[in-house]
This record gives structure tokens, C-alpha cells and sequence, in this order.
């Protein structure tokens, strides 16, 4: 997956059938679904893929143990079968990863039993494992570091657990295999409209170049998630707000805070929210909360408040307890919530569920939805194309579509931190080989190599050390003074690759920092 390759396809192309804005979960998973049905299909992304709510997820898939307890039956059992065929089709980044709730009074066990059982139920025959009633010995057995104090039992139950922007890149490359022309750092700046006031095409900037493009297609998709409103600004001179922002937070934690193999779940945190504590790349993510946010951003910052309510959770329920010093990372993410017909509705009460809404100019526009049920909302946004903008009807593929790296991952191979690549693995190792200096580690502290930054530049599209070292290898999500530490390695290595000179090297440098001051918790508040 080259850029230089897609930037051909898009100047040799006169017109398309579905053309989409957005480079995020489901913006890329509307353009696998197209292309594999043999719509010529392009993509369009501001900034970088994944770059916003979609690398920013608590790094599960499942079907939401809280949407069954708010009575949404639907949505679980979309969510569950997605679950496992995300399982089947992405095996080398879903894991089958267990959870433990550890109950602090005698009926919560038997209550969490009964209800995790239908969600069992649910999942059919993509079940991820059987839920059941545990003893307190065995929950601590299982949480080491599990608060004992008060602790009476516990419950198992299995979901899944992955790498969100590496499932990104796997799906645009995957689009790119089956035709699709996929390109980042291209904005939509305005929509192209006929006499009819039916949109026809978008105007698109390269912000590398500087290059304008006027692109015609029979269908095009708003997937910008929580920018959703930017872009019906320039659909409708009648504007309303179709997405709410809501914010939610993680912070990352040494592996020492939750040792073994298992995630910690308290269904019923003081505010009524659901917290995790999810073993991800060697680290603890936990998280999350659920503000409502005015404005949207690129790079939203968690707020003290946030940060408070998670650290003191985590300290109630953790025997170690985590302080603002242990904090690695601290990441913010803003969910593209439909916005509810009622006013005064709560975050906790908007439904998950994506709605699809087909404007009087023809714009099809996505909002909300998640990152588990991304292919069945781009099944759906391509059949609501075919049938609004008359495109020949072709059958859905997607259901059992392998995506590229796909391959059956071992617990041995998870020893290794390149079995995120799946397939690719083995050509990172040989590319090793093959240039020795690229096995040199970009940090000591951590196992990412030269080697991965390299393949980054060359087959999956990063142009910049935040792509490199947010998206692609994780690090500044993981730990993000080691990233910093890591920055210009990493920018020099682009700038060899790519051809950039040093007063590149040393804004790029610059851009990263501001980027990750977001990242890092000062000790003291």
C-alpha cells in the first residue's frame, strides 16, 4: 500500500462509484465493502488513518455487557456475532481475552452469572467461552492484585481484545488489495453539487502538495464520525447538530498492576459507569469515562476530573494502587454519538446503535455505531448507496472476508510482539536481515524495532513520526516518554525514506512533542 500508487489511481480515474470522507472505522470499512463487491471505490482522510476516535478505543471487541443490562438485545447480539467473525477473519489482532468481576457482596455473583449466561446465549455459535461463578480463592488466584478486603467471590466471562489502528491499517490494505484507492492527508474541502442540488463529487486539497482535486461519484459518504457536523455545514445551508461528542479516557499502567493473563470489569462504578483494566502489548489500559464535550479535536485531552475518577476506581479495587506517577500514557477519546431526539438525555442512555441518514441532496451520512459492529455498518451504508443513488445492486462479501495478515495466532507466538502483523511478520524479520542496522530497537525499554518505522513508510502509508509512533507500533500510547525519546530516530528515518531535508526533520520533531504533551500526566496537579 503505496501513496504515490493511489495518488495514480485517483489522477486516472474520471469518476466513481462511492466515494468516501473519512478514514476511520467505519469510513474504511464502508470502502473494503464496496471495493469487494467491485464498486470503483476511493477514500478520502484529512489526517492520518484512524487517526481519531478509531485508535482511541478501550481495545475490546465485544458485544457490551452494559447495552444487556440497559435492555438493548439488538445491539448485543449484532455486536456479539460481529465479535466472532472479527475473531475469525482477524485472528492475529482480536484475542479471546478473559474478564473477571470480582463481587464485594454475596448476590452480585449469582446476579452477574445469570445475565453474563444470556450474553452467552447471545453469541450463539460464536461464542468466545462459557461465563461462570467463581470462588474468592480462585478470583484472586486469577487477579493477583485484586482488592481482598470485603471480596466474597467472582464471575468469569470471555470478549474479545485488540489493537484497534493496527486493525485500521490491515482493513485499508485489504481495500487497497480488492481495488479500492485509499489516501490520507487529503481533505475534503467542499462538496460538488449539480443544478439539482444533489451532490455529485467532492473538491479534495492534498495537504502534502498542495494539489486540488475535483473527484465525481454517483455516491458519496460522510464517515467523518465526531466531524460529522463539519461536513453537513457544507451540505445544508439548514443546519442541526447530528452528532453529540462524548469523551472517554484511559490511562496505561506498568504490567505490575494487574499481573497474569486476565482484564478486571466492575460493572458498577460510583457514578454508575462501567470501568476495565484490559492486559494490552505487556501493559494495563484502564479506563474509561463518558463526558459530554462541546467541541471536537483531533487530539482531545483528558480533563482532571476524568483522570481523578479513574485513578481513585482503579485504587479502591487494585491492592498495588496505581498514583499519578505510575501513569505510562493517558489517552483521550471522543465517541461520534447520534445525537438523541430528546434533549437532556445522558451519554450513558444514547444508543450505540449507528443510524444512517440520507440527506435531500443525496449525502449518506453514518453516525454512531462502534468499532465491533464496523463491517455490518458498512454493509449497511453500501446497501443504503445502492438503493438511494441507484447503483447496480451486487452482494455483500464481507461476512467471511479474511483481512490482510489474517493467520492462526498461538499464545507462543503472542511471546513475540511482531504477531500483530499476522502474515506480514515474516517479511519484517527477513527485512532485519537484510539490513542489519534495522534490528536496532527504537527504544531499549521497548521491543519495537527500525524495522517496523521502516515498514510503516513503505507499505502502510505513514508520513509522520505521530502516524509512526501512535498508530503503527503503539508507543506513544504505551509510554509516552519513551515515544518522545524515540521521536528523532523516527523522523530521521522518514526523512531518509521519504527525501525530506532537516528543517523538515526538526518541525516534525516539534509537531510530535505538542502532540504528546497530551499524553503525559504531570505527577503533581
Amino acid at each position: 500500500m503505496k501513496r504515490s500508487e493511489q495518488l495514480s489511481k485517483l489522477q486516472n480515474t474520471e469518476k466513481w462509484d462511492i466515494i468516501i470522507i473519512g478514514g476511520g472505522a467505519s469510513g474504511l470499512g464502508t470502502a473494503l465493502d464496496a471495493a469487494s463487491r467491485g464498486y470503483k471505490t476511493i477514500l478520502l482522510e484529512a489526517v492520518d488513518f484512524a487517526k481519531g476516535t478509531s485508535s482511541r478505543s478501550t481495545k475490546l471487541v465485544h458485544g457490551g455487557v452494559r447495552y444487556l443490562a440497559q435492555g438493548d438485545i439488538h445491539l448485543v447480539r449484532e455486536a456479539l456475532k460481529e465479535r466472532g467473525l472479527l475473531a475469525q477473519n482477524a485472528n492475529h489482532l482480536v484475542k479471546n481475552q478473559s474478564f473477571v468481576i470480582p463481587n464485594y457482596n454475596w448476590w452480585s455473583g449469582y446476579f452477574y452469572t445469570i445475565g453474563l449466561k444470556i450474553y452467552d446465549l447471545l453469541s450463539g455459535c460464536l461464542s468466545l467461552g462459557s461465563s461462570k461463578y467463581i470462588s474468592k480463592k480462585t478470583t484472586l488466584e486469577m487477579l493477583p492484585n485484586i482488592q481482598e478486603n470485603g471480596l466474597v467471590n467472582g464471575v468469569i466471562y470471555h470478549d474479545g481484545q485488540f489493537d484497534d489502528s493496527r486493525l485500521a491499517i490491515n482493513i485499508a490494505q485489504t481495500a487497497v488489495e480488492n481495488g479500492a484507492c485509499l489516501l490520507n492527508y487529503v481533505k475534503v474541502v467542499n462538496l460538488v453539487k449539480d443544478d439539482k442540488n444533489q451532490v455529485i463529487g467532492v473538491q479534495a486539497l492534498d495537504e502534502e502538495t498542495g494539489t486540488k482535486y475535483d473527484i465525481k461519484g454517483s455516491a458519496v459518504i460522510n464517515a467523518t464520525g465526531v466531524f460529522t457536523n463539519a461536513i453537513m455545514k457544507l451540505n445544508d445551508n439548514v443546519y442541526k447538530k447530528y452528532i453529540v461528542p462524548s469523551q472517554g479516557i484511559h490511562l496505561v499502567f506498568d504490567k505490575s498492576f494487574l499481573p497474569g493473563e486476565n482484564a478486571l470489569m466492575i460493572p458498577k462504578t460510583k457514578d454508575g459507569r462501567v470501568l476495565f483494566a484490559v492486559p494490552w502489548h505487556d501493559r494495563i489500559v484502564v479506563g474509561t469515562t463518558d463526558t459530554l464535550i462541546k467541541k471536537q479535536s483531533l487530539e482531545p485531552i483528558a480533563l482532571e476530573s476524568e483522570i481523578e475518577f479513574v485513578l481513585e476506581t482503579a485504587q479502591r479495587f487494585l491492592a498495588k494502587k496505581p498514583t499519578r506517577k505510575d501513569v505510562l500514557s493517558v489517552f483521550a477519546g471522543l465517541r461520534p454519538l447520534a445525537a438523541p431526539e430528546e434533549e437532556g438525555k445522558s451519554t450513558k442512555e444514547v444508543s450505540r446503535s449507528h443510524k444512517i441518514i440520507v440527506s435531500e441532496t443525496g449525502l449518506i451520512t453514518i453516525t454512531g455505531g462502534k468499532w465491533t459492529t464496523y463491517r455490518k455498518i458498512a454493509e449497511d451504508i453500501v446497501d443504503k448507496a445502492i438503493s438511494t443513488r441507484k447503483l447496480i445492486k451486487k452482494n455483500c462479501i464481507t461476512e467471511h472476508l479474511s483481512i490482510h495478515g489474517n493467520k492462526s495466532t498461538t499464545n507462543f507466538d503472542r511471546e513475540n510482539h511482531l504477531y500483530i502483523y499476522g502474515s506480514d511478520s515474516p517479511k519484517i524479520i527477513e527485512l532485519q536481515k537484510n539490513e542489519p542496522e534495522l534490528a536496532e530497537k527504537l527504544h531499549p525499554d521497548h521491543e519495537f524495532t527500525m524495522a517496523e518505522v521502516v515498514w510503516a513508510i513503505r507499505y502502510e502509508m505513514a508520513r509522520t513520526v505521530d502516524d509512526i509512533l501512535a498508530r503503527r507500533v503503539r508507543l506513544l500510547f504505551l509510554d509516552a516518554r519513551a515515544a518522545i525519546q524515540s521521536s528523532e530516530k523516527t523522523a530521521r528515518i522518514i526523512a531518509k525514506e521519504l527525501g525530506h531535508d532537516e528543517i523538515w526533520i526538526t518541525k516534525e520533531i516539534s509537531n510530535f512533542k505538542a502532540i504528546s504533551k497530551g499524553f503525559l500526566l504531570s505527577e503533581f496537579q
